[in-house]
């Protein structure tokens, strides 16, 4: 029954490709899929099944919901429900398809997240890369989107060779990559095992330095954005490290690396966050940011602080990018200098202003009761981690505020937009619904069950900590109530060509060029160069040696055995002339009989040797220039056929060694 959680989505898609001639049952169709994952999720949730399939080689996949599994799978199909309910209602192009991939994404992520072992996580994690790739390039006739959806699919897979490497390790040392295993590493498997799982999270949650791949991922449609920064892919690398950090004891860096490396995310997520022009890179950056802030509680030591504003961040990050979606439809437009939508959009803005209240931590919402956990976690663990969260949350309170003014705030055109469909209006009405009833988290008690849910604990709160952060979002409100009314809030007052830069990942992209990509394709390009001028010519001359011999074969025989055959007829020609001059009479009739017997004899070995030996060496030197040729193709630069050809080596040896023996 756990497979179920796999199963579900991936039946609801392929019958919704069934369908695809008809439209009006695609919203119904995708909405009961979701919904049934859904209920798969909470039963999941409840009876915290585990199962194991036998793959093969010693390899096994198993399920095991627990811990954080258990909230993950009921909060994956609950966000991509509302999230598909808008795709169907706004998207026209391929909807089939893209209702399709959305369902195998979501079955992909539950499979990710309710994985017991590292094998099974990496299969996981490879299909929700390969759904994202698919979703981001969505439409593909525009050649743009296929290269932006392959740029981030390519940083990701960069980090996955860390999963590898430690999926690898882990059943190498130990037999087995079930997590319960990991607890029992030390020494250099340890190490690795950490070393990987960090890449690999880091490259997956966009966290420094992989975080420019986001802005590529916003080539994709609205709902592909809104899932994939929620409770999907962009959530797997902070829920991976929620789940193995606490099991790794053998590293002991590995928690303190990853809070620093969650806090210098947060703060630059932040700024990048702040100056951007367009609204859904704004909200790509803060998603980084966000995710900063998870990794700094999990390195902290509270997984359940984590795991709480995992929930809350992809409530009102999928809220806040549909409402982006409803902007552009309405404006044809993401700049944030052109949008001001809220007298034409009042329930957009009302939903939108929910959303960017619980991105800047105002209570009571649950988000900020979430970030003060991550506080209360960072202030017990350095003071200089609880400082850096402190301007994380300074930070997401601007480009908050900022957002919903620019966006939904007053002062744009009265003229009343199309209103959004009514699938549109009630997915804003369910996630704006979860965002404001997260608010619970601030009751009496709900500490103990967050505990309780996320298998981890939460840390109390010094007394300076609330104070601190209630004093840094008043003094963002004052900063960009500020800016508003100077008119220098799209801006910040800030020179176009430095905001420029500071939008795009503070120049991270163009050291990433400069550093590795240029330097690479330098090295790959003389490694071509190599190949072309001392491989092949050692391939086309290997084939030219053949061609030789075949060629001095035929030479040889030429002048050996056909002159062979002239010489005995040459020599019987002159025995016969001199027997007739000796004696003409008596004689000549037996020499004209032996040299005419002889003749015929020269004759049909000539033709013996030209229809049988020359065609024979002839036949052998084509032989030889074909497989001559054909060695040359063996030459392709593929280096896994060259793979092949070494096993193929290695085995004929061995098997030749076997049969001498």
């Amino acid at each position: 029954m756990a497979w179920l959680l796999l199963l579900v989505p991936l039946a609801g898609g392929s019958a919704l490709l069934a369908v695809r001639a008809r439209p009006g049952a695609l919203l119904p169709g995708s909405v009961a899929t979701m919904a049934a994952t859904l209920a798969v999720g909470i039963w999941a949730a409840a009876a915290q099944p585990s199962a194991t399939w036998r793959w093969g080689g010693g390899l096994t996949l198993g399920l095991d919901v627990e811990g954080l599994a258990r909230v993950m799978v009921v909060l994956v199909p609950a966000v991509a429900l509302p999230v598909v309910a808008y795709a169907a209602a706004t998207v026209s192009d391929g909807l089939a398809r893209l209702l399709a991939l959305l369902s195998a994404f979501v079955g992909a992520m539950l499979l990710l997240v309710a994985a017991g072992d590292l094998v099974t996580l990496l299969v996981g994690w490879e299909l929700v890369g390969a759904c994202s790739w698919a979703l981001i390039a969505h439409d593909w006739r525009d050649p743009e989107r296929p290269r932006l959806a392959g740029q981030a699919l390519l940083t990701t897979r960069t980090g996955d060779l860390g999963l590898v490497a430690a999926a690898a390790v882990a059943v190498g040392v130990a037999g087995t990559a079930d997590y319960e295993t990991l607890a029992s590493l030390r020494g250099w498997p340890a190490q690795v095992v950490a070393g990987g799982l960090v890449l690999a999270a880091a490259a997956k949650s966009a966290q420094l330095p992989f975080s420019p791949w986001l802005f590529s991922a916003m080539a994709g449609p609205t709902p592909v954005s809104a899932l994939l920064h929620s409770a999907t892919m962009v959530a797997a690398g902070a829920y991976v490290l929620d789940r193995t950090v606490p099991l790794l004891p053998g590293a002991s860096w590995m928690a303190a690396a990853v809070a620093v490396l969650g806090a210098a995310t947060a703060v630059a997520g932040g700024v990048v966050a702040s100056v951007q022009t367009d609204l859904k890179r704004a909200l790509a950056a803060s998603t980084s940011a966000q995710y900063g802030l998870i990794l700094v509680a999990v390195g902290a030591g509270s997984t359940a602080a984590a795991g709480a504003h995992l929930v809350t961040h992809a409530t009102f990050k999928a809220l806040l990018f549909l409402g982006a979606g409803v902007a552009l439809h309405a404006a044809g437009t993401l700049d944030l200098a052109s949008l001001r939508l809220g007298r034409a959009l009042p329930f957009a803005a009302a939903t939108f202003a929910a959303g960017a209240l619980a991105l800047a931590g105002v209570p009571p919402l649950g988000a900020a009761r979430s970030k003060e956990d991550i506080l209360a976690a960072a202030g017990h663990a350095s003071p200089w981690l609880a400082a850096a969260v402190v301007v994380a949350g300074f930070l997401s309170a601007v480009y908050a505020g900022r957002l919903a003014l620019l966006a939904f705030g007053p002062g744009g055109p009265a003229a009343a937009h199309r209103p959004p469909a009514p699938a549109v209006r009630a997915a804003l009405a369910a996630l704006g619904a979860a965002t404001v009833a997260s608010a619970v988290l601030w009751l009496p008690g709900a500490g103990r069950v967050v505990e309780g849910a996320a298998g981890g604990r939460l840390f109390d709160a010094a007394a300076w900590e609330l104070p601190a952060s209630l004093a840094t979002v008043a003094l963002a409100a004052l900063v960009v109530v500020g800016l508003a009314r100077g008119g220098r809030l799209p801006s910040l007052g800030l020179p176009p060509g430095v905001q420029a830069g500071l939008a795009a990942w503070l120049g991270l992209p163009v050291a990433a060029r400069r550093l590795v990509v240029d330097p690479v394709l330098a090295v790959s390009r003389r490694l071509a160069s190599f190949d072309d001028r001392v491989v092949d010519a050692g391939v086309r001359l290997a084939g030219r040696v053949p061609v030789a011999a075949s060629r001095a074969l035929s030479w040889w025989s030429e002048r050996s055995i056909d002159g062979v055959v002239h010489a005995v007829s040459g020599g019987t020609l002159l025995a016969a002339v001199a027997s007739r001059q000796a004696d003409e009479r008596g004689v000549d009739r037996v020499v004209h009989a032996v040299s005419g017997a002889t003749l015929l004899a020269a004759v049909a070995s000539r033709q013996a040797d030209e229809r049988g030996i020359d065609r024979a060496v002839e036949d052998l030197a084509r032989g030889t220039g074909a497989a001559g040729r054909s060695s040359r193709r063996l030459q392709s630069g593929l280096a896994h056929q060259y793979y092949v050809i070494v096993a193929a080596g290695l085995v004929a040896t061995v098997a030749v060694a076997a049969l001498g023996r």
